[in-house]
């Protein structure tokens, strides 16, 4: 092949190739060869990427040797291991720490870089697998496509999407087999109380704005005829005061309202003022918190620090608002879930998502919880769908609104179409 032709698919090695060793709550690299554990189906998956023509790469950050707690030895020992059992071309490896200030470490791309040019990689037909935002960030930079990975990215969506290739339902997880918890985001009652009859919407949240757009007078009235109407499933109600006294008023109240409901807090007022201290005073009252409007991943991590010994609590990150901005929100919503995994109280939602397509990011990064609207719920039987088909159904839309409209176009020959 010429240079800068070949496709390749780039992985992280722990919790991707192999198995994280976890201790405290925290992953690790297996310390040896006893600990290497390969998922089951991963030579399956990786074979299946070799036969599209896919070069397949390791990619790995290994700054345990450069701090003194791995062997570089073991490591070498390791990928020797997944170049024996898995069809992979290479593994490089960065043995730097972030104080070394390389090129390499992800997410650098140096890694991705230096494969490219030593396998005549065409990096922008490339896609890189990870597990964290390092990986995803490596990959961006070096102008790959990105995967995040959680036992999803090695099923191969990839080789579903190989031209050429035609299949009558593409091989999507169904909705309900995900992990991530589905929770309905709207303020019409009627609506809610529609989707609490389906199993997997898992709770519920609302906010100010859409009560008005639904046409709500009567704050009150409206929280407590949807706690009475649904009563088994979480629901979150925002405070709407700008005044710290008058949140913790109200936040007081809402608390009331049922066991099951908890409580909105911006993460700042309108001033820009910060809402941890009020966070902390409620949480540690024992008032169920809902941390909301956040967009900047210092927001998650004050957010999480303010629920410490708080009982549980949820820290929502308004990804669709970053994406307004033109920026990905998968790396920074993978980075959040990070941030929020040292807290065993503290759930991640994925807020304000713009497609479907979100209820999978969201799945594939560990975020807990992704609040969604019911125009987005109602295309869930779009999932899967066979493409042509769909294509079909576009075409035939167009003409049968253009029938229906009555639009003439006069033909050369003077007759109409």
């Amino acid at each position: 092949m010429t240079a800068a032709s070949r496709r390749a698919v780039f992985f992280d090695r722990d919790g991707v190739l192999n198995e994280a060793i976890v201790r405290d709550g925290k992953p690790y690299s297996p310390a040896g060869l006893e600990e290497l554990v390969i998922p089951g189906d991963a030579h399956e998956a990786l074979r299946r990427l070799q036969d599209a023509g896919f070069v397949l790469i390791g990619a790995t950050n290994q700054p345990d040797v450069a701090r003194g707690i791995q062997r570089r030895e073991i490591v070498e020992a390791l990928n020797a291991a997944l170049l024996d059992r898995l069809p992979l071309e290479r593994i490089y490896v960065c043995y730097h720490d972030d104080r070394d200030g390389c090129s390499c470490r992800k997410p650098r791309p140096g890694l991705l870089l230096q494969a490219a040019e030593e396998y005549g990689i065409d990096l922008a037909r490339s896609f890189m697998i990870g597990d964290r935002w390092r990986d995803v960030e490596a990959g961006r930079r070096a102008g790959c496509r990105t995967v995040i990975h959680r036992q999803v990215a090695l099923r191969c969506r990839i080789v579903g999407a190989q031209p050429g290739r035609r299949q009558r339902r593409s091989p999507m997880i169904p909705i309900t087999d995900l992990r991530v918890k589905i929770f309905a985001d709207g303020a019409d009652l009627q609506g809610m109380q529609a989707m609490s009859r389906k199993p997997w919407i898992k709770g519920f949240t609302t906010n100010p704005t859409l009560m008005r757009k639904a046409g709500v007078a009567d704050y009150r009235r409206f929280a407590l005829d949807v706690v009475k109407a649904i009563p088994d499933r979480p629901i979150s109600f925002e405070v709407f005061s700008d005044e710290f006294a008058e949140m913790a008023h109200q936040a007081r109240e809402i608390a009331t309202w049922g066991r099951h409901v908890y409580v909105k807090i911006p993460i700042t007022n309108t001033r820009g003022e910060s809402s941890i201290a009020l966070i902390r005073d409620l949480g540690a009252a024992g008032i169920k918190i809902n941390v909301t409007a956040i967009l900047a991943l210092d927001q998650v991590r004050d957010a999480v620090a303010g629920l410490a010994g708080a009982g549980p609590a949820y820290v929502s990150v308004f990804a669709g608002r970053i994406a307004d901005t033109g920026r990905d929100p998968v790396p920074l919503m993978a980075a959040a879930a990070e941030l929020v995994a040292v807290a065993p109280n503290v759930e991640l939602i994925w807020a304000s998502p713009r497609e479907l397509l979100n209820i999978y990011h969201a799945d594939a990064i560990g975020c807990h919880i992704i609040t969604v609207t019911h125009e987005i719920l109602d295309k869930l039987d779009l999932v899967g769908k066979d493409l042509h088909d769909y294509s079909l159904e576009t075409v035939r839309m167009f003409r049968n609104d253009a029938v229906r409209a009555g639009y003439t176009l006069a033909t050369r020959a003077g007759s109409k179409a």
